[in-house]
């Protein structure tokens, strides 16, 4: 079961995305979307939740906070969100985090966060403060432990550095876009950082905006706000990586999308992916990852089809 380092967070298998709620899914449809969640996730595991305060400029926040109020279900939880407070001139700077952070607590009805992310990099604004920031949310109880998403490996490795020597909390994750048809940003060089410094990878877009889960193809047309983001997929190597995905789902009786997930959190360093759905049907298509083992010569053929 995946647990994710440096930290006593077990996570589930999949991390669900919050980014649809309160944008493609209504707080109806996200709430159900969530109630088949959670009912998928052993035990033995905490459902992983992702969110972020500019998703739905806090509605997807709110949808989640709202949820698990009402389903009473917060300590069962891992919560992740992130500090994005828009267009600021130095989004990461103390006063922005200190801030973002109070109003994503508000959002999300709780008196803390499990793994809050500095959203984007913030060059602007001196490592030592933002660190700071985030090590003075730690001592407050309000954040357990903090991450970041999009950043490059020099700078992440600085940002690891400022905290050894400030004595500050540490990053303990990275959420970086990485699928099977997005491979090289993260293993060219990320991943050496992440795997040196024991982080954990969370990566996004693990379904490469739907593209892996195989309803976008050279001359079909899908009503979707992705759309256009997938379609950059479309051609030659993508049908490659489809018909390998179809083939190891057929073997399997799963979906297209589940296997592609399984083959990301089977990646080293991979601690969960993230993936959505806009409605329970396509979260249903996703939950097999949970239980599918593929074998040496699946993930192989499944990497050859990706180069």
């Amino acid at each position: 079961m995946p647990q994710l380092p440096g930290t006593d967070l077990t996570v589930s298998d999949l991390c669900l995305g919050g980014n649809v709620f309160g944008w493609t899914a209504d707080e109806a449809t996200s709430h159900a979307v969530l109630d088949r969640f959670v009912d998928s996730v052993p035990s033995t595991q905490r459902p992983f939740v992702d969110t972020a305060e500019m998703y739905g400029n806090g509605r997807s926040e709110q949808i989640l906070g709202g949820w698990m109020a009402e389903r009473g279900v917060r300590d069962r939880m891992v919560v992740a969100t992130k500090a994005s407070p828009g267009h600021k001139e130095h989004p990461l700077s103390a006063r922005e985090i200190e801030a973002a952070a109070e109003r994503s607590l508000r959002n999300l009805q709780t008196d803390r966060i499990d793994l809050y992310y500095a959203h984007y990099d913030d060059e602007s604004t001196p490592l030592e403060e933002t660190l700071t920031a985030f090590d003075e949310l730690g001592r407050a109880g309000k954040v357990l432990h903090v991450a970041a998403s999009n950043h490059s490996p020099q700078r992440l490795t600085e940002a690891l550095a400022t905290s050894e020597r400030l004595g500050s909390t540490r990053y303990v994750a990275l959420q970086p876009h990485y699928n099977l048809v997005e491979r090289p940003a993260y293993e060219d060089g990320l991943r050496d950082v992440v795997a040196s410094c024991d982080l954990g990878c969370l990566p996004y877009f693990a379904l490469a905006k739907g593209f892996l889960t195989g309803k976008y193809r050279a001359g079909q047309r899908v009503d979707s706000p992705r759309a256009e983001g997938a379609q950059a997929y479309v051609g030659e190597r993508g049908d490659r990586v489809l018909a390998a995905l179809a083939e190891v789902a057929a073997a399997h009786g799963v979906s297209q999308a589940a296997v592609a997930l399984r083959w990301l959190a089977d990646q080293p360093t991979v601690t969960a992916p993230i993936a959505s759905g806009r409605d329970v049907g396509q979260v249903a298509d996703l939950l097999p990852m949970q239980d599918l083992v593929l074998g040496d010569d699946e993930r192989a053929a499944l990497t050859a089809a990706s180069e």
